[in-house]
């Protein structure tokens, strides 16, 4: 069992989590799964939600401050962060789109959907969020007693909840002035906006104006604080690798105590999640595959014709199936810059400045899961997101994708910030934690395939671009090391 890949133990948590869960509602055992097992998951999100923020701010600071000094990246570095900011934003779109669409959180019966929402506007109240879309269902004397029957709360608790979050909808609604959401995004105190993880577009907006200036102080004094913020950040990542060892104990409480709440002693309702759950893993997969083979394959064509649609694949297959495999950009980069240099004949200059900031910026795979994994959980709980709601899922996804570091897992750390963002449950990340390690490797994929797209688009640019079709890339490479 310790010679068992971390992945693997990770999906023996879920189907164990799974097969309780089935177990817990056929047995009629949901109420000690809830407090005897649950909150072994709610640790779990906590210590996730712990490490988040500190993570989001230092990965930035260090992100930015080491593209290096602004004065000698010119004509190149600004066509570099362009490139890399448009596919991400581009994702993004497909991936609202595709949700938007096929609506897989819809695709439940109608009860079980109510069920969730009742569950998620007693959560929205105890945690003095606003109800996203001014729809209450408590307010409802009809769904009372279904309340009741799948929470604790009494009668007169349920109307308290009704009450306060029609107080809360009121004060929300008082009139602001139409740039409000461009002043929420600027700080008036950063340690309150740490404290509150509903504020993380403040986080990151002061992360990216502390890392713009470190680029614009002298390098003695600089040098200092960045090594400081690479150091800090050095310790948040071995804190997400410590959580995740002992992940498939708390994967294994966290899906099946959420579960449980969500399906109560109908077992019925088991099944229903995980219909939802394949429509939203084949919204996901369309969404990644048109990025690998339509959008890249385009942008290529219409900015570096010498690269055959073939060819690229061909020269790029070793670093993609690395990727597929780790489910890791940072771990995959020495091979996609082997493919870049070697097979679509980037100069170095090029490649070693524009793939490892690829590798921290540019996650197009991830945002796009993102993206259709915050609708999708809002379509499960019967929450109508606005298009206002849905740019901020949009700009909070983009901005924390910055931060995203290029490990396994990193995008579920990730996607607590975006939930939090539109003031969702971040729990509700164990709905999607069963399919999720597939996905991450397909959305590794999608990275990589990014990050060398624009690495020969750049190169180009820059009239350092020899292309020369090889006859088989994956000679080149030891796959196996």
């Amino acid at each position: 069992m310790k010679k068992l890949a971390l992945h693997w133990k990770i999906v023996i948590g879920m189907v164990l989590g799974i097969i309780w869960a089935l177990l817990s509602s056929y047995m009629g055992w949901s109420s000690f799964t809830i407090n005897w097992i649950d909150p072994f998951g709610t640790i779990f999100i906590n210590l996730l939600k712990l490490i988040a923020v500190p993570l989001v701010l230092f990965s930035i600071i260090g992100g930015v401050a080491n593209i290096g000094d602004p004065s000698s990246l010119g004509r190149m570095g600004g066509k570099t962060l362009l490139l890399y900011l448009a596919t991400t934003i581009f994702a993004i779109s497909l991936g609202l789109i595709l949700v938007n669409t096929i609506k897989p959180g819809k695709l439940i019966d109608e009860q079980s959907r109510i069920d969730n929402r009742i569950n998620y506007e007693i959560w929205a109240s105890s945690q003095g969020h606003e109800i996203k879309d001014g729809v209450n269902y408590l307010k409802d004397p009809a769904f009372f007693e279904r309340a009741q029957q799948i929470s604790e709360l009494t009668k007169q608790d349920l109307r308290e909840v009704s009450v306060s979050d029609k107080l809360a909808t009121a004060d929300k609604r008082k009139e602001t002035t139409p740039l409000q959401p461009l002043i929420d995004i600027v700080p008036d105190n950063f340690f309150y906006s740490l404290s509150n993880n509903g504020l993380m577009l403040q986080i990151i907006f002061f992360a990216i104006f502390f890392g713009v200036c470190l680029l614009f102080i002298p390098n003695e004094k600089s040098a200092p604080v960045l090594k400081l913020v690479d150091g800090i950040n050095e310790v948040f990542l071995k804190m997400v690798d410590l959580v995740m060892q002992a992940a498939p104990f708390f994967v294994f409480a966290l899906l099946a105590g959420v579960v449980s709440k969500m399906a109560g002693d109908d077992i019925g309702k088991v099944v229903e999640i995980f219909k939802g759950l394949s429509w939203y893993s084949l919204t996901v997969l369309t969404g990644l595959l048109i990025m690998i083979f339509i959008t890249y394959p385009s942008i290529l064509k219409v900015f570096v014709r010498k690269i055959p649609y073939a060819g690229f694949f061909k020269a790029m297959s070793p670093a993609q199936t690395l990727a597929f495999s780790t489910s890791s950009s940072a771990a995959t980069l020495p091979v996609t810059m082997e493919c870049v240099e070697q097979n679509l004949g980037v100069d170095k200059k090029i490649s070693s400045f524009v793939l490892p900031i690829g590798a921290t910026v540019n996650m197009d795979g991830t945002s796009l899961y993102q993206a259709v994994a915050v609708i999708f959980l809002a379509q499960l709980h019967m929450i109508d997101l606005t298009i206002g709601q849905q740019l901020t899922v949009v700009m909070t996804t983009t901005l924390a994708s910055i931060g995203s570091a290029a490990v396994p897992s990193a995008g579920l750390v990730m996607l607590i910030i975006v939930l939090d963002s539109v003031g969702l449950n971040p729990a509700w990340i164990a709905i999607i934690f069963p399919v999720d390690r597939i996905l991450d490797m397909f959305r590794t994929v999608v990275n990589v395939t990014g990050d060398a797209a624009v690495c020969a688009i750049v190169a180009d640019g820059e009239n350092m671009l020899n292309y020369k079709e090889s006859k088989d890339p994956a000679e080149t490479f030891d796959l196996k090391s």
